[in-house]
């Protein structure tokens, strides 16, 4: 599963985007597919994620 950080999130609009650790191109993330364990579905620039690519249809989204 391909592992990052987080780019940048804009919490009020519920997305951002997330720079993979392989250095391939930023992928979209919106707040609805953000999984955690309970709390809120938010992310802070810098953090260390891990997550799932998929397709949509303006392109790659996690």
């Amino acid at each position: 599963m391909p592992q990052g950080t987080v780019r940048w999130f804009d919490a009020e609009r519920g997305f951002g985007f997330l720079a993979p650790e392989d250095g391939s191109p930023d992928v979209f993330v919106h707040a609805s597919e953000i999984v955690e364990d309970g709390g809120a579905k938010m992310l802070r620039e810098g953090q260390a994620v891990v997550f799932e690519v998929g397709e949509n249809d303006r392109g790659p989204q996690a």
